[in-house]
Order: structure tokens, then C-alpha cells, then sequence
């Protein structure tokens, strides 16, 4: 297949695309600048020149395509507009991809999120929080109402208008992530933030008794997954990219503690809470959002191959010496 991606030099893409060459497609990776399309180039990618800007541009990438994965957000417009102009801007861009693939039946696979804050600092009403893990089949939109409005609500929009482009003859479909993707080359994930802060603060913090429950993959896992989406997911879909189901916040806070020689440490609520500790973190570190992915397993014969979450801690790259 002749596939367009777009976000190949973020955190993922590198992955996507290295993947996607090795199973024999062909990848045109979208490039904002000579450095970029110098890097997708080096991975074996034919590099197109463009931005998210260009809407018209990307409709053209799209049709010239079998099958579009997008893994790209407007970063740039977090310091105006925060996360709602970034879910704004992204819907127009799916709203694109659809027109230039309505009635192909081409695929087109989006990133999405297992689990975000809303503008209060509500977790998201997924039904883990009624004692099960998230699910494929759980809708990715909450309950209407003023408690779940803001941010939250803006980023399920987007992944629900992915899914209803299959009513359109588009088979597209959403890879779910969980709040952390890990690999080698994670530079600026949640786990690079959390160590940096313990360094910071001599200890590794954890919220209350730490019981609370987070997903991981694997960056070579999820490239995985989003090639077999793109080569046999059904249309409307939701997938899970998500190997380790549910790790306590506090064996994770332990195992970062073990490497730097820290002590993990329980944080009073009001100190969470407040803008001492965690920070912009307040509301993220506190989520619990364990999920499965076993039908996507079933579904799609994904299996995770990389190390785990904290087996990848106990590989030291995450703690270079010096």
C-alpha cells in the first residue's frame, strides 16, 4: 500500500513509519521543514513537503494514498489555545481526510486517548471508573452536562468523527493510547516528566496510597498496531494499544525511586493538589485508567512483543549516567 503519514517525526511516527516499511508499503510522510523530511528520508520514507495548516494539502496527500495514518497534533497551539485549540484545529483535519476519502473505502487510522482530564480536573467517565477497565466498545463521548464539558469533551468529538466517516465509505478507525508510551527515545513523555521531577524534588511522589492505575505500550508495540489497523481494521472502530493493562502509580513511582535511589512518598492531597508538587501534573498523576485490549488482540492478532513498562525502567535508558 502507498500510505500517507502524518506526525512521522514525533514520538511515534519514526516507529509507524519503520514499521509499516518493513512489512513492504510504501510511506510518504508529511514534512514541515528540511530537517524533517531530511528525518523521515533517512527512515526510508518519501518525504511531501506541507503542514496541518494545509488543509487543501492534506486532502491531496490523502487521495493520492491507499490508507492514511494520522499521528500529528497542532502542539503549536497549546500556549494560546490550549488543548480545546489543538482538538479544534484537528477536527478540521479529519473533517478533510473525509472528504478526500468518502466512498473509497480507504482506511484512514487516527491516534486517540485512552483516558484525559477534562477543563475542571474530572477524570474521564470511562466505565474502569465503575470497577472494570476500559473497553473498545466504550463510547469515547461522556454523558452531557456542565461537569464534562471543556477539553475532554473537544478531544472525543474528534475521535467520534473519525469513527462516523465510516458512514461515509471511509474505513477509518481510532488507536486509543495510554497516558504512557514508552520507548528508547522518549524524550518529553510523562515518564521523562516524572523523573526529572523526583530529581527535582529528592523524592518520587505518589497521590494518596498510590493504588491508582495507569496503561502503557510500547512505541514499537503501537506502530504495530496501527499497521494492522490500517491493513485489515474494520470500519467505526476502536482499538486499545494497550499492553500493560493497569500498573499502580506506586510501583511505578518505586521503580523510577530504585534507579535514582530515592524514596517513593506518599503526597497529602492538598499538596497534590496545590501548585507545590506535581504542578500541571496535579490532575493527570491522580487518574486511574487501566484498560483492555483484548479485543483488539482477538480482533486484529496484535501482540505486544517489547518489554513492559517497568521492565523497560530496569533497561537504563531512561537513566543515562552522568
Amino acid at each position: 500500500m502507498r500510505v500517507f503519514v502524518a506526525g512521522g517525526t514525533g514520538h511515534s511516527g519514526p516507529y509507524v513509519i519503520s514499521d509499516l516499511i518493513a512489512a513492504g508499503h510504501e510511506v510518504i510522510a508529511l514534512a514541515r521543514s528540511d530537517s524533517a523530511a531530511a528525518a523521515v528520508s533517512a527512515l526510508g520514507a518519501t518525504a511531501r513537503r506541507g503542514s496541518l495548516e494545509d488543509l487543501d494539502g492534506l486532502k491531496a496527500a490523502a487521495a493520492d494514498s491507499d490508507g492514511v495514518i494520522h499521528v500529528a497534533h497542532r502542539q503549536d497551539l497549546l500556549p494560546s489555545g490550549g488543548i480545546d485549540a489543538v482538538a479544534a484545529a484537528e477536527l478540521q483535519i479529519m473533517l478533510a481526510y473525509g472528504e478526500a476519502l468518502a466512498g473509497t473505502g480507504k482506511p484512514l487510522v487516527v491516534s486517540g486517548s485512552i483516558g484525559s482530564p477534562t477543563n475542571e480536573g474530572w477524570p474521564a467517565p470511562r466505565p474502569h471508573f465503575l470497577g472494570r477497565p476500559a473497553t473498545e466498545e466504550d463510547q469515547a463521548l461522556p454523558p452531557a452536562g456542565d461537569a464534562y464539558k471543556g477539553s475532554l469533551r473537544a478531544r472525543n468529538i474528534v475521535e467520534l468523527t473519525v469513527t462516523g466517516l465510516a458512514e461515509r465509505g471511509v474505513r477509518s478507525s481510532i488507536v486509543r493510547i495510554p497516558e504512557i508510551m514508552h520507548s528508547t527515545s522518549d524524550k518529553a513523555g510523562f515518564l521523562p516528566t516524572l523523573i526529572g521531577l523526583a530529581k527535582e524534588k529528592g523524592v518520587v511522589g505518589f497521590p494518596g496510597d498510590g493504588s491508582n492505575r495507569w496503561a502503557a505500550v510500547h512505541a514499537r508495540d503501537l506502530a504495530s498496531l496501527f499497521r494492522l489497523a490500517l491493513e485489515k481494521g474494520q470500519a467505526g472502530r476502536n482499538w486499545h494499544a494497550v499492553a500493560d493493562e493497569g500498573i499502580p502509580f506506586r510501583e511505578i513511582a518505586e521503580a523510577i525511586g530504585s534507579r535514582l535511589n530515592l524514596p517513593a512518598v506518599p503526597i497529602p492531597a492538598d499538596v497534590l493538589m496545590g501548585p507545590g508538587f506535581f504542578g500541571f501534573l496535579a490532575n493527570l498523576v491522580t487518574l486511574d485508567t487501566p484498560a483492555s485490549s483484548a479485543i483488539t488482540r482477538q480482533t486484529l492478532g496484535w501482540e505486544p512483543k517489547q518489554p513492559g513498562l517497568l521492565a523497560d525502567l530496569d533497561n537504563g535508558h531512561y537513566f543515562p549516567a552522568g
